[in-house]
């Protein structure tokens, strides 16, 4: 990004969430343990060190697991998400105390906030008392970089868009205002989805319940543009080249940390490191297309050892200069370098031989790419079979399955029930209910024209069904969008998504923002936020609107004469998007490029960072 005067200082956020830590912990007085639910582990991690917890007087830490914890002192902490399943082993654990006669206390800290479900279980299991408190711990956006805040709450895709339950959209709506609170009211705000529209009229309760309604004049965000996942499902379906995203698909992004493994360090010994701006070497190549990334980094190894060799020829009073400023700063660098170049030679093998059960890259985006160009479909459909009877990968198989369907408007029914019936075959029976869910998100769909067998008929009454209860009824609007004759085709074709042939696509030095897909495909939410800017709404844009899920809305407010020029031209050119279901690598990397193109500074918001596997994980049945 190019000047980041005026940029939003997203740090502030992770001081208030840090604030909000320290404020609940210092409730709870004296010597305590804290029990951490897995999944807030990381999230934690980058909010706080060890020693910040010490000093509120935090003793012991343990992972939430199902077996006993005897030991530790007379106070415990939790701090957990809001689940069934962990309200039952939390009373499993006071329970066992009981037993073992241990008197303790405890209070039980829910992220971001307690939902009565929580509180009837535990009620149920006989806990609930003078001895359990509760308390909500409001964490709302962390921070990953300067220009990425997520949520970092994965399950609100599985319970928004697979279950129809919007408990999560109260957590959505209050991160925004809180955004507000910090940075001031957004005067322009345009949105496109279901949910989002909800998020919309919620901020607008909450701003006036809260009182926290700031002028106009000071805000630092002139844009806000909130979009549903289930706008674009295409998306995160396709392979990620940018090499940020390779990493996501092959060693997972935990809350802006990675894990490299001993084939990435050379040596026993595993290596966390965070991926961020403030890491040279990562900063230069995590928007690029994998294939520039080498170059870069061979160009960038010859340059430190040639800053390395200088100082054999220097004179001591250099060399003491060149210790105290330079030598730390190369010394990091190598060791970046050393990481990335490991990375990039495992990502390498991986994606050029592939492995038994994720089959081979290449093959892959071929498909993909006749896929978003609508050529070729029965040697797609083939190869699909094929990754079903050679076992693939499941996840792999699901993305090309849902791909086909996204990108041909629901599949016919003849070919929807052959592949469906091989993959139950090939991967177990119990996934009719994973190919329902699909198709209850309108992921996996089928075109309504042949006969049903009587429990499917029933399944598919069930998915379509307005009668299931408003709490998923919006599912129907989202089905009958997806199920427009050729919906994908032709907002391709109005949005220039896919380029046309013979048009030269650089990977090296991009032009557009299809670079992120090999050329193949412009990401269809990242036209849509380049298209409201452009236009400063929807304006213009309903023939292409009308074929998306969802509500489409905008609101504009008057610009004031009296407004500071500078100050308000500034903000102007400070956009924040919103992705209410997750966003991928390769929609941060395009819009981060939109961003230099167009002069914006882009601020990207999500539920939480997604791929294609984790998205349908949220989606498939698992045998418990």
């Amino acid at each position: 990004m190019t000047s980041m005067d005026a940029f939003p200082d997203v740090s502030v956020l992770k001081g208030l969430a840090r604030q909000q830590l320290a404020m609940s912990l210092g409730n709870f007085y004296g010597k305590k343990d804290l029990v951490i639910d897995p999944t807030l582990m990381t999230p934690l991690d980058r909010l706080t060190g060890v020693q910040f917890l010490k000093e509120k007087g935090v003793d012991k830490i343990f992972k939430l697991e199902h077996k006993e914890i005897l030991g530790g002192c007379d106070q415990r902490v939790y701090i957990v998400r809001p689940e069934v399943k962990i309200m039952r082993q939390i009373a499993a654990h006071i329970n066992s105390d009981k037993r073992a006669e241990k008197l303790r206390k405890y209070r039980i800290l829910m992220v971001p906030r307690q939902l009565h479900i929580c509180n009837m279980i535990l009620e149920q299991e006989g806990v609930l008392g003078n001895t359990v408190l509760i308390e909500d711990l409001h964490i709302d956006f962390i921070p990953l970089d300067s220009d990425i805040i997520s949520l970092e709450n994965p399950q609100l895709l599985n319970a928004v868009f697979r279950e129809g339950d919007q408990t999560w959209l109260h957590t959505v709506a209050r991160s925004i205002v809180n955004i507000q609170a910090a940075f001031g009211t957004i005067p322009n705000v345009y949105g496109q989805g279901h949910n989002a529209k909800i998020v919309d009229e919620l901020v607008k309760t909450l701003t006036s319940e809260f009182d926290e309604k700031k002028s106009p004049l000071q805000h630092q965000i002139g844009h806000l543009i909130l979009l549903d996942r289930d706008v674009d499902y295409v998306t995160p379906l396709c392979s990620q080249v940018t090499y940020e995203g390779l990493l996501d698909d092959i060693f997972e992004i935990k809350c802006g940390a990675i894990d490299f493994g001993p084939e990435v360090t050379g040596t026993e010994k595993s290596v966390k490191t965070l991926l961020n701006s403030d890491d040279a070497i990562f900063d230069q190549i995590r928007n690029r297309h994998f294939t520039a990334v080498f170059k870069f980094l061979s160009s960038r190894a010859k340059e430190i050892q040639a800053n390395y060799d200088k100082r054999h020829n220097m004179e001591l009073q250099d060399l003491k200069n060149f210790v105290a400023s330079e030598l730390k700063g190369l010394k990091q660098e190598h060791r970046s370098l050393t990481l990335h170049i490991g990375a990039s030679e495992v990502i390498m093998k991986h994606k050029t031989k592939g492995s038994l059960k994720k089959g081979d890259l290449q093959d892959i985006l071929r498909i993909e790419h006749s896929l978003l160009e609508g050529s070729d479909f029965r040697e797609c459909v083939a190869y699909i079979e094929e990754c079903i009877h050679r076992q693939y990968d499941m996840l792999l198989t699901l993305r090309l399955l849902c791909l086909l369907s996204c990108t041909t408007s629901g599949l016919l029914s003849k070919d929807y029930q052959n592949l469906k019936t091989q993959f139950l075959h090939s991967y177990g029976f119990e996934h009719m209910i994973t190919f329902f869910n699909l198709k209850k998100a309108g992921l996996l769909t089928e075109a309504q024209t042949g006969k049903e067998t009587s429990i499917e008929s029933n399944l598919n009454k069930l998915a379509d069904s307005r009668a299931v209860g408003s709490a998923v009824s919006y599912v129907t609007s989202s089905l009958a969008a997806l199920q427009k004759k050729d919906w994908f085709r032709t907002v391709s074709k109005k949005l220039s998504l896919i380029p046309k042939p013979g048009t030269e696509n650089n990977t090296h030095h991009p032009s557009d923002m299809s670079y992120v897909f090999g050329g193949a495909y412009v990401p269809l939410t990242c036209r849509l936020v380049e298209q409201s800017l452009q236009r400063q709404g929807w304006s213009g844009l309903e023939d292409v609107l009308r074929h998306l899920p969802g509500t489409t809305f905008e609101k504009q407010e008057a610009r004031s004469a009296k407004a500071g020029k500078t100050g308000a031209t500034m903000a102007s050119k400070v956009v924040l998007i919103y992705f209410i279901g997750g966003v991928t690598y390769s929609e941060i990397a395009a819009l981060r490029f939109l961003g230099r193109q167009k002069g914006y500074k882009v601020l990207i918001a999500a539920t939480s960072i997604i791929n294609g596997s984790r998205m349908l994980e949220s989606f498939v049945e698992t045998v418990k």
